[in-house]
């Protein structure tokens, strides 16, 4: 069995790769939620929905979040109502929303609902919500304390981060599936995702980095960051916000405590050398992924890491 911990686009787009090479009824991943936020009276689980439209097929590239073709008059009514739709949700979106949100409120959990909307999408992959506890990520900037929605969507996230607090993370506990399929697993892929507000929060769940330390898989992560610079994201913001370096080297010493295996993009192989100093093994591929063709070649190239 093949585990991915993931957050956002970068890693939605690495696993429609993945997807490709290895056989999707052998992937679970597990994806962050401390993005998740009630919108419209609404449950948005924003990583969790970018990861299985993706999966599903369903995705629009061209925006890099929501479904291809949807339409938004539900939120061109809502500001007849006075609301500020700052949260662009298209209808068909909404459903997906509205079905969760319903399924909550009659008590299911957040990972019996994902799997119920897995199911209607037709996922064929595993995929389950980093905790069922209420989680969320906030940040602070010289203008107050806010969701890192509000930080990265309304405002767009330009402002310098001073700190960053992850709301939850002394209670979460894992949910159903996650420990127990990384102590299973044979391979983990720490996805191409920010590495404070997408893959932090899933090392913060208790009992997360412990088992992936115990775990005998081989551990492999895929950098976010080119030149000194986030892919995609704010992520160059937030790891200034915490004291660290904006560079691949800098991530991969976030996960030196379990990982084995460090891609880094070939246009940062000069750091490669630094990074086999924290005892990880550095691999240089090119890791942007603009076709489909680059996210196949890029996951053939962690598999085969995985297989040494």
């Amino acid at each position: 069995m093949i585990i991915a911990l993931a957050g956002g686009v970068g890693a939605a787009r690495f696993l429609s790769g993945l997807v490709r090479v290895v056989p999707e009824k052998e992937l679970t991943v597990i994806v962050n939620t401390g993005d998740d936020i009630e919108l419209y009276g609404l449950h948005v689980s924003p990583d969790l929905d970018i990861v299985s439209y993706t999966l599903a097929g369903i995705v629009d590239e061209e925006k890099g979040w929501g479904i291809r073709g949807d339409t938004f008059r539900c939120l061109e009514m809502l500001k007849c109502f006075g609301f500020e739709p700052w949260f662009n949700l298209g209808d068909k979106d909404l459903a997906t929303h509205l079905y969760r949100t319903s399924l909550l409120k009659r008590g299911f959990k957040l990972s019996e609902v994902t799997a119920e909307i897995s199911r209607a999408l037709g996922l064929k992959v595993r995929v389950l919500p980093m905790t069922d506890d209420k989680f969320e990520t906030w940040v602070t900037t010289a203008t107050g304390s806010m969701h890192f929605q509000e930080y990265f969507v309304k405002r767009g996230g330009t402002e310098a981060v001073s700190g960053v607090k992850l709301v939850g993370a002394e209670d979460a506990e894992a949910a159903p599936g996650v420990v127990e399929s990384i102590l299973g697993s044979e391979l983990i892929i720490v996805c191409p995702s920010n590495p404070v507000v997408s893959i932090g929060t899933i090392l913060s769940v208790k009992g997360v980095r412990e088992a992936l330390r115990r775990s005998e898989a081989r551990k492999i992560a895929i950098s976010p960051i080119v030149r000194g610079a986030p892919i995609r994201g704010p992520a160059d913001k937030l790891m200034k916000g915490l004291g660290l370096e904006v560079s691949a080297y800098s991530v991969a010493s976030l996960y030196r405590d379990f990982l084995d295996v460090f891609i880094l993009d070939v246009a940062d192989e000069a750091e490669k050398m630094k990074v086999e100093r924290l005892g990880i093994r550095a691999v240089a591929a090119k890791t942007l992924m603009r076709t489909l063709r680059a996210r196949v070649e890029l996951a053939k190239t962690v598999v085969k890491e995985g297989r040494r």
